[in-house]
């Protein structure tokens, strides 16, 4: 067990910055998330920690010491990957166990370690079988195995679910999370799914181009999105993002599509005019009699719910995407209105959330310059 600190991480392929100024600090027994779109870095903020990528510049202190010099195999980590990476000669034990011989235990210690995670795992009926005798989940349960014998001090998991199916998925991501809170191991979970991000981290650390855009908790990063880039991120469907400016005295906002919608929780710093972005999520926008009109391009009936996207003519055939309980109404065009309690403000220019003005200082709270916390 122990704690993961982050210092000034940077890494660079020649000319190209992949991370820039990662800080972050990870209690015991925490599991943080790490999610973002291809190509933001996640991966490779993982690689650097396991030991396989050498970072550009800033330190990683796992238990109070600084592992940067230290060779993978001294690092006292555990790495769960994509494709399993299990040794196709080997059965389910002796992949479990090769770590552990290597290390020179003893084979009482060896078989009593395999026999515990095998028992955790549901893997103690086919410790005999090769791994072509499994199926994908059975697999990714024995790579996690060979992960947890080692009683590491740190978890690393990346992506290990994005080669099963749907419902394997949603089945292993609950398995993986009862198991690192009853082992009690500090992980870093990399992703590109939200889902996943949601449901399994104590916080998440959204990466935007190799910079952190947010850390925090998953419900504070859906609630309170740093940015517009985390917002239409999180969340799916994603946010709407409607073009307005500020009007009254900082007390709404006039969204270019027409009519003005007043904040209800508290007014915003400015000078009416200043141009905002106003996000709202498809599921806080409801049919009403008059509205705005959204001009529907596509219907996607899902059951119990209903996916309806359209745009509005003004400005530029704006996108809007609805959710609704139960089914549409039928029609080319209805009319819609947006809950002022739901709505998320941004400064259109930096993208950044825009706070109520708060009671103590007076002044905006703008979140996402770095990270939010």
């Amino acid at each position: 067990m122990a704690t993961l600190d982050l210092i000034g991480l940077r890494k660079s392929f020649g000319q190209t910055e992949v991370l820039r100024q990662v800080d972050l600090s990870l209690a015991d027994g925490e599991m943080l998330v790490i999610v973002g779109a291809s190509g933001c870095g996640k991966s490779t903020l993982l690689r650097m920690v396991a030991g396989l990528e050498r970072p550009s510049a800033g330190r990683i202190v796992l238990g109070g010491r600084d592992i940067v010099g230290l060779d993978p195999a001294e690092r006292d980590i555990a790495m769960v990957f994509q494709n399993y990476a299990l040794y196709p000669h080997m059965s389910v034990f002796e992949n479990m166990a090769y770590g552990l011989r290597i290390r020179g235990l003893a084979r009482a210690d060896i078989q009593r370690r395999v026999d515990e995670a095998a028992g955790l795992l549901g893997l103690s009926e086919l410790l005999g079988r090769k791994p072509r005798q499994l199926s994908g989940g059975q697999r990714q349960r024995v790579a996690m195995g060979r992960a947890i014998v080692r009683e590491p001090k740190l978890f690393l998991f990346d992506e290990p679910l994005s080669n099963l199916d749907a419902k394997l998925r949603v089945q292993m991501r609950a398995e993986i999370r009862r198991l690192q809170r009853r082992l009690g191991v500090t992980s870093l979970y990399v992703t590109h799914d939200q889902v996943e991000a949601m449901t399994l981290g104590d916080r998440l650390l959204v990466l935007h181009q190799g910079h952190p855009a947010q850390l925090a908790t998953p419900m504070e990063v859906f609630e309170r999105p740093a940015d517009t880039y985390v917002a239409g991120f999180i969340g799916a469907p994603a946010m709407n993002f409607l073009a307005a400016t500020l009007a009254e005295g900082g007390t709404a906002a006039r969204l270019d599509a027409g009519p003005l919608v007043r904040f209800v929780d508290g007014r915003r710093a400015g000078t009416d005019g200043d141009a905002l972005t106003v996000g709202i999520r498809p599921e806080h926008l409801s049919l009403v009699p008059d509205g705005l009109a959204l001009h529907v391009d596509l219907i996607e009936p899902l059951g119990s719910e209903t996916l309806v996207h359209g745009h509005l003519a003004s400005p530029g055939e704006t996108p809007l995407v609805v959710k609704l309980s139960g089914h549409a109404p039928p029609g080319e065009t209805l009319t819609v209105a947006l809950q002022p309690a739901q709505l998320h403000v941004f400064d259109r220019a930096s993208g950044r959330r825009i706070e109520p003005i708060g009671a103590e200082t007076g002044r905006p709270a703008l979140v996402g310059a770095g990270l939010a916390q």
